[in-house]
């Protein structure tokens, strides 16, 4: 069966076909939750990429002796993120310390998923296995949350009349910052070094804010001036938002991971309109390809 890239969505018969069963058994996997699929207009209709995710866990012959996988979302905070976890009842624990953080726990099988967005400095790249430590996981699978808008949190008003980054050290600013192996504070050394700015030069504060949340509270509560982080977290607490940078958050997990009951209940609810209409009103997302398949080793 020839399907081209743009078939996304096989029918009752065409997914039959393409895994060489007969249609009644496809209906008896669905009827057993089985097999993924979402029902449009009352007819079923098959996601092309989870099925091969799918038809690639069956074929890995390790899920019966796989241990049970801890439900925790670790990784990076994100607004949207936070919010769809809770109100899509995924029964998912958040355990966000920043991206690296993330990393070291689905190697460890300390979580289910992680957040991710570690910029890969050469080549300007999100989230590649090679360069996060993850080539070696044979079952990885990353996908695609969404496109988000980073940049300068400022107290409200702009009191101090930042407009880029140059003016973080003309300014005296102080700077809140994420810790070492967040993706928020990885970004922001590589943009100072593309702006030509030594981070030397800045007024760091003492501490770093270990998620979006606890900056942008700092800079609310007068503890920092300014900092970077996401539109969503600035919209949050009412600060002023000066964009830089668009980045990719992805969700890494392990292949058979993506069938289990948190992560589709995640992703079902992504697909309502309530989700869609949270995302508008929170600023600074592109959702046009969430779910998509970005990686699958």
């Amino acid at each position: 069966m020839a399907l081209g890239p743009d078939h996304a969505y096989l029918t009752t018969a065409e997914v039959a076909d393409y895994l060489r069963l007969k249609e009644r058994k496809v209906y008896d996997l669905v009827r057993q939750g089985g097999i993924p699929c979402v029902r449009v207009t009352g007819k079923l209709l098959f996601p092309r990429q989870a099925i091969d995710l799918w038809l690639m866990s069956h074929l890995e012959g390790d899920q019966a002796s796989s241990r049970p996988v801890p439900l925790v979302l670790a990784g990076s905070q994100d607004p949207l993120l936070e919010w769809a976890v809770r109100e899509s009842g995924a029964g998912l624990a958040l355990l966000c310390h920043g991206s690296g953080d993330g990393v070291r726990r689905l190697l460890s099988g300390e979580a289910m998923v992680a957040g991710l967005h570690l910029l890969e400095e050469r080549s300007g790249d999100y989230n590649r296995p090679e360069a996060l430590g993850l080539a070696g996981m044979r079952d990885l699978v990353t996908l695609r949350w969404a496109m988000r808008r980073q940049g300068l949190l400022l107290a409200p008003d702009n009191p101090l009349r930042i407009a880029a980054l140059k003016d973080l050290a003309d300014r005296r600013a102080r700077v809140a910052h994420r810790q070492p192996d967040a993706g928020a504070h990885r970004l922001l050394i590589w943009l100072l070094e593309r702006a030509g700015i030594d981070p030397g030069e800045l007024r760091f504060v003492a501490h770093p804010s270990l998620s979006e949340d606890d900056l942008a509270l700092a800079i609310r509560q007068g503890e920092a001036d300014v900092g970077l982080g996401v539109e969503a977290a600035a919209r949050r607490q009412g600060l002023a938002f000066v964009p830089l940078h668009e980045e990719a958050f992805d969700l890494a997990l392990r292949r058979r991971s993506f069938f289990e009951a948190p992560i589709q209940r995640l992703l079902a609810f992504a697909r309502e309109p309530r989700f869609v209409e949270r995302a508008a009103a929170l600023g600074g997302y592109d959702i046009g390809e969430l779910g998509r398949v970005v990686y699958n080793a």
